[in-house]
């Protein structure tokens, strides 16, 4: 008999489970990051960051009411263009979101070693994990898989608790730091960066490089866990949706009352040249200077307790993934395991054993974040490309959520996508194609198998994903992020707008039939 996850999450569950894995480590980090980037127009790069976030979410929130499963990264693009596309995407979810729990694991330990140095050592002016590091890395990695598979109850119960405490200490450090200090003077320059190319160009860096488009990524969790949301029409949308929305007041709070709290003498060499004396943590550094200590030993305890609370909400959502993968065949049938509890505990035990070994070639938090970003939001495009397909396949099928204006809005969301990966550098970009090409290795590699049903391969897809790979590899390296500066900056989002639409036209052309779609939707939900 075919075992089912439950469907238990309410519309509170859902929201707060998403807003507690958007708020993990990215609020301890990404406004110091931002700011020695951008200076003070850091806040208009988490503005920017938030308006691309809320477009790309859109999408999935009408694709997700409409396709209710776990691991829809995975499930959704077959419905639209097949097990190739499905498989591509899944992979690419699941890649960047198996980052994650280690990334917030070695947020906890970097702040950790202010107390404990001995868990972080100095390679090249990088932090890296010692090998007690590693140990702690592995006790608490295992934590968070004893609560994902332990009990559903246990796991909501955690994520309330860690919800309030780290929301309660942001609130206070919004609302304490401008009482203490406030430098207007620190946001003089932010007029006249929106006025120069070097000004938006930081801005842009700021966005994908300075932990901004890493910060809203948690609004996936609403896509990968609608296989267990009741009223679906509200929870979904909800958790997807209002999730960005309160995180953005968030982060842009924190991020004004930072550059506020700034001694202007900080930055006479620049905003690149920013430090405290505990770089491991910039809000700590500000408090101690500042002399609140009430509010430095709350902090100390949240910047356990937040990265904890992102990296088990993570862990959850990527099991979700994982578990998709398996039953659509692209992994082995052992991780659909669930156990009495109706919990995935075959895909929680494999993302663990594969999060440890991300530990080792990535060095300190910003190195990881980086190679996340781009490879998220590429997972992130196949919402408004299958929105759009499917609305062409499917014209009369039921949409209980449906995106107005989806002409307009899904191509914007698509050509968001397009850009925040490329922001993030030549560096980052060449690692994604390399990451792609193993990707369709496998694929073939398990359809030479037998692994893959040959019904509705979706081949026809390799006409645009090829293209779109080798296009966006191709402009990044010509690029002025990181490339050549052979299509100079300011031109290059007039190429990517080109490239953008040329791509999402053949992607929606090269949809799967309406019946081939009809039969997958069918399959799909059948086994949800």
């Amino acid at each position: 008999m075919h075992q089912r996850l439950a469907r238990r999450f309410n519309p509170l569950h859902l929201l707060l489970l998403s807003i507690n894995g958007m708020v993990g480590s990215a609020w301890l980090f990404a406004p110091l990051y931002a700011a020695k980037i951008a200076g003070s127009g850091a806040v208009i790069a988490w503005l920017i960051g938030g308006f691309a976030t809320i477009l790309i979410a859109l999408s999935f929130a009408e694709l997700s009411v409409m396709v209710p499963v776990a691991g829809g990264s995975t499930c959704i693009p077959k419905i639209s263009h097949g097990q190739f596309s499905s498989f591509m995407m899944g992979w690419l979810a699941w890649l960047s979101s198996l980052t994650m729990a280690p990334i917030e694991v070695q947020a906890v330990l970097q702040y950790a070693s202010t107390y404990f140095p001995f868990l972080i050592h100095t390679v090249n002016q990088v932090p890296v994990l010692t090998h007690w590091g590693l140990m702690w890395a592995a006790i608490l990695m295992l934590i968070m898989c004893f609560i994902n598979g332990y009990s559903f109850k246990g796991l909501i119960s955690t994520n309330l608790l860690i919800f309030g405490y780290k929301i309660l200490v942001i609130v206070l450090i919004i609302a304490m730091l401008p009482t203490a200090h406030f430098y207007g003077q620190n946001f003089a320059g932010m007029g006249s960066m929106l006025l120069s190319g070097t000004g938006w160009h930081s801005i842009l860096s700021a966005v994908a490089a300075g932990g901004i488009a890493f910060a809203f990524t948690g609004f996936k969790h609403g896509v990968e866990l609608a296989g267990e949301a009741q009223r679906k029409q509200v929870t979904i949308p909800l958790a997807i949706i209002g999730s960005v929305f309160c995180c953005l007041l968030l982060y842009v709070g924190l991020q004004v009352v930072f550059i506020g709290a700034l001694n202007p003498a900080s930055l006479q060499q620049g905003w690149h040249a920013l430090t405290f004396a505990y770089d491991a943590g910039p809000f700590a550094g500000i408090l101690l200077a500042l002399g609140i200590a009430w509010l430095l030993k709350l902090l100390y305890v949240d910047a356990a307790v937040s990265p904890m609370g992102a990296g088990l909400i993570y862990m959850t959502s990527t099991a979700r993934i994982a578990y998709a993968m398996a039953e659509n065949g692209y992994f082995p049938k052992f991780i659909t395991k669930i156990n009495m509890q109706h919990l995935p505990v075959g895909a929680i035990a494999l993302n663990f054993a594969i999060g440890m070994f991300l530990f080792l070639p990535f060095s300190g938090w910003q190195a990881m974040v980086g190679f996340l970003v781009s490879v998220m939001v590429i997972a992130y495009a196949m919402g408004p490309l299958s929105l759009l397909a499917m609305r062409k396949q499917m014209p009369a099928a039921v949409r209980e959520f449906r995106l107005p204006m989806a002409n307009v809005l899904c191509p914007l969301a698509f050509y968001c996508c397009i850009l925040i990966s490329y922001w993030t550098g030549w560096a980052i970009i060449s690692k994604l194609a390399i990451v792609s090409f193993i990707g369709m290795l496998v694929f073939l590699i398990a359809y030479l198998r037998g692994k893959i049903s040959k019904a509705n391969l979706g081949l026809k897809s390799l006409y645009w994903f090829v293209p779109f790979i080798g296009g966006l590899t191709l402009i990044s390296y010509l690029g002025a992020f990181g490339g050549k500066n052979i299509i100079p900056f300011g031109w290059d989002f007039a190429v990517i707008a080109i490239f953008s639409l040329a791509i999402l036209g053949l992607a929606v052309n090269t949809r799967l039939t309406t019946s081939s779609a009809e039969q997958i939707t069918l399959e799909v939900l059948e086994q949800a």
